[in-house]
């Protein structure tokens, strides 16, 4: 098979042929066009095309925009094709090797089923994977199934109490469940993981564009069927899924063998289970399960994080900024940024999460104690675009505001700290400002021309009072400096909204080469445990450490 890069189609040319493959890419394998660019490229028509690898927009020339494309053919004469290319970087001969996870014969192994804890992206994917290989595992998530658990969220949404224990950061599918569903990650995909959590997720249900786009994305309306669908394939592969039980301790009956607690959150009732292997994926909001752990002997640090505000655009107003304003924008999707920037003092500030035409969301999970987070559906189509502006802070910071004395657990108290500024700020609700108002330290009066998509409760007031100055000064630099290269960015009506301190976990749980914490058995796995910063990412830690585990249990016990 051959593999050909950088294959450019102008959006001009395919809106003069068949403008409906604008918004719809993955059928351009089918058309003329592509056909004709390969052949002029590989000189013969003797080839089919097998897939699109990979889509991505190029906008850089408003005037001409076009997609880069990434294909594999198949040809008889894929010896000449490449002898003839043999210098273009951009032909090469490929495998179409797909991830394969260990194998392991499990018959007279005497193991006990591995526990895992949490039922986000990480803890799915360890229990997917380790159903698969045979072990049948439990896993234990505090929150709710997805379908009870959207109810909780959506009533605390429209003026209930907060759930604890199901809301936006708790529950089948953890944090992402509610968020815009991006699936891009920094990392390399030498062994196929990201490969293979893709294409599990297409599986379970999710768009099948997913597979091609560069900048791949769910929707949390089509998250919450592939958490179910994958839910129900981890049960029929043998394994078992209970929730709303919390994990609240473990010990050792013997050197291999733990026993760990497990707390009913219905009616408290407590709960010994036995196993060799406890895998904590318990995410970054999991305040109360870091306070035990840090009680106990598991080697753990503090973690530098980011917080700050969301910031809400009109869609359209980036979508122009992005890619210009021909007729051939309207049949775009909603366009996205990634900013970046270096303050005066110091701090490194960064766009996180965008959301291109989507909401902002009340995220808090407790009382007294205000959260954002953005969340957009697949189709992207909301008024407003938004994205957190969030700083830099780190162990240092949570030191000098007095918080050293609590040790591992620092950075969760400097967070408390500052949510519990913005509940006050916002009178229970999620505080909002200007960006004039915010830039010049005073409270809004007014919205302006636009209105902020937000869901749950909103109130005018200062965000100053929400955040560390340091963080303010900060952000306010940065965006203005964004606006240079994003016209539009700094307009003084931009809708902001805070708190936004929840970009990643505070602590990590320490573990060595094959993946295992300090104590024996037990595996710290994803976001919560500080291996990973987003869903797919989490996704692959836990194939890592599913394969870690398996290793564990048959060769070493």
């Amino acid at each position: 098979m051959i593999r050909i890069n950088q294959i450019k189609i102008s959006l001009s040319k395919l809106y003069s042929i068949d403008k409906s493959l604008i918004s719809d890419i993955g059928r351009i394998t089918d058309t003329d066009i592509l056909r004709d660019k390969i052949s002029k490229l590989i000189r013969t028509a003797n080839f089919r095309v097998e897939r699109l690898v990979k889509a991505s927009l190029d906008a850089r020339d408003k005037e001409n925009l076009c997609y880069i494309l990434t294909v594999d053919i198949i040809s008889s004469d894929e010896k000449f094709i490449l002898s003839k290319n043999i210098n273009n970087k951009n032909i090469m001969s490929t495998n179409d090797d797909k991830y394969q996870f260990p194998r392991y014969d499990l018959r007279d192994k005497k193991i006990l089923r591995p526990i895992v804890i949490g039922s986000g992206p990480a803890g799915y994917f360890v229990g997917l994977y380790l159903a698969r290989m045979g072990f049948k595992p439990v896993i234990y998530e505090r929150g709710k199934c997805v379908e009870e658990r959207v109810k909780d969220v959506e009533a605390f949404w429209n003026g209930g109490s907060i759930n604890k224990e199901s809301n936006v950061s708790f529950g089948e599918g953890g944090a992402g469940t509610f968020s815009d569903g991006k699936l891009g990650t920094n990392n390399k995909d030498k062994t196929g993981r990201i490969r293979a959590v893709i294409d599990d997720f297409i599986s379970f249900g999710a768009p099948e564009d997913i597979g091609y786009l560069a900048k791949p994305h769910i929707g949390t309306n089509e998250l919450r069927l592939v958490m179910h669908n994958m839910r129900d394939e981890i049960i029929r592969l043998g394994g078992e899924i209970c929730f709303e039980e919390r994990f609240t301790g473990y010990s050792y009956i013997d050197a291999k063998t733990l026993e760990v607690e497990i707390t009913s959150n219905i009616d408290s009732s407590i709960k010994r289970v036995n196993t060799n292997s406890l895998i904590l994926a318990i995410g970054h909001s999991a305040r109360d399960t870091f306070k035990m752990l840090a009680d106990t002997d598991i080697d753990m640090e503090q973690k530098a994080f980011a917080m700050g505000l969301r910031i809400e655009h009109k869609a359209e107003l980036i979508n122009k900024a992005q890619y210009g304003d021909s007729d051939i924008v309207k049949l775009l999707p909603a366009a996205d940024y990634k900013m970046t920037y270096h303050s005066d003092n110091g701090r490194g500030v960064y766009s996180f999460c965008m959301c291109p035409g989507g909401f902002v969301v009340n995220a808090s999970s407790d009382d007294g104690q205000s959260v954002v987070n953005g969340m957009s559906n697949h189709a992207r189509d909301e008024e407003n675009s938004n994205s957190a502006i969030v700083c830099t802070v780190t162990p240092e910071d949570f030191v000098n505001e007095g918080f050293g004395e609590y040790g591992v657990l620092a950075g969760c108290e400097f967070q408390r700290k500052y949510e519990r500024l913005s509940y006050t700020e916002g009178k229970g609700k999620i505080p909002v400002q200007l960006l004039k108002d915010y830039r010049d330290n005073k409270p809004s009066d007014s919205l302006g021309s636009m209105k902020p998509n937000i869901k749950g409760g909103y109130t005018l007031g200062n965000l100053n009072n929400c955040l560390p100055q340091y963080v303010n000064n900060a952000i306010i630099e940065a965006i203005f400096n964004y606006d240079k290269k994003l016209k539009g960015f700094g307009s003084e009506d931009a809708c902001l909204s805070g708190i936004e301190s929840r970009t990643s976990s505070p602590i990590r749980i320490l573990r060595n080469d094959e993946l295992m914490s300090n104590m024996t058995g037990i595996f710290p796995c994803g976001e919560g445990a500080g291996y990973a910063g987003g869903i797919t990412s989490a996704a692959v830690d836990g194939i890592k450490v599913a394969e870690a585990v398996a290793a564990y249990l048959v060769d070493k016990l």
